[in-house]
């Protein structure tokens, strides 16, 4: 069962803040970007669920929480409002900033969006590019990391699993090609899109296409670690509850 707020949380969390590493990492996202004259700071404010600010400019996209400094904002009356922009273009209600939020979201916001998409549902053609299958591979894994702890912190069945989780970092990485952290304080789940410098427990995949398996659904996990191409170290209770939740996050993103 999918919890519309929670979704709404997994949609900013995880979806539209891969737009930060889609800037990053794909070409025909930097040139979208560049054609950007001056920065725009759209906000998206979801009643009863989140709101968060993301900052666009030659040099890419960065997100925050919070509506501060936005130069337009756009707001939804629930999170099924939101979560319908998501899935089937629908917006909000303009707030702030009505022109340039009217031909930021035509123009450059959906172009990238779109892009996104692309790589997050690939076709199994693109796929046998390898630049793309590694590209792709990737910006799954920050969608996914940003979903765990939407779902730690929103979804009622993942909670339960956050209760009974630590304090202290978790790295999930692919080995020499990117790694993001966990990091839980009072049973609170925040995402870092960098590698913990002292993490309390470790799950690193031996490769991305191993990484690529794993999250289609395509590779047993527990064979994998059997033949010792999961790396774990540390609390391993924690990294026990992190699997628990990937099992909502496949829910949600499936």
């Amino acid at each position: 069962m999918i919890e519309q707020r929670a979704m709404a949380y997994v949609n900013m969390y995880g979806v539209l803040a891969t737009l930060e590493n889609l800037c990053e990492l794909d070409n025909e996202a930097k040139e979208i970007i560049a054609g950007i004259k001056r920065p725009v700071a759209l906000c998206f404010d979801v009643k009863g669920g989140p709101c968060c600010t993301f900052r666009f400019d030659k040099n890419g996209c960065k997100m925050k929480d919070g509506s501060d400094g936005c130069t337009c904002k756009m707001n939804f009356s629930s999170p099924e409002k939101f979560n319908n922009m998501i899935n089937s273009g629908k917006p909000g209600i303009p707030a702030k900033g009505i022109i340039s939020l009217l031909k930021f979201l035509t123009g450059p916001f959906t172009k990238l969006t779109d892009r996104l998409t692309v790589l997050l549902r690939p076709d199994e053609e693109s796929l046998k590019n390898r630049e793309f299958f590694e590209e792709s591979t990737l910006l799954t894994m920050y969608t996914v990391a940003g979903a765990i702890s939407a779902l730690a912190n929103s979804d009622s069945i993942a909670g339960i699993s956050a209760e009974s989780t630590v304090d202290g970092d978790i790295y999930v990485g692919i080995k020499d090609k990117a790694a993001v952290t966990i990091r839980v304080k009072n049973h609170r789940f925040r995402t870092v899109k960098s590698e913990s410098k002292n993490p309390r427990a470790i799950m690193e995949f031996s490769d991305i296409d191993l990484a690529y398996g794993l999250f289609n659904g395509k590779v047993s996990t527990i064979n994998e670690m059997c033949r010792g191409n999961i790396r774990l170290s540390g609390m391993l209770s924690m990294v026990d509850n992190v699997n628990r939740i990937l099992d909502r996050v496949a829910v949600y993103l499936g």
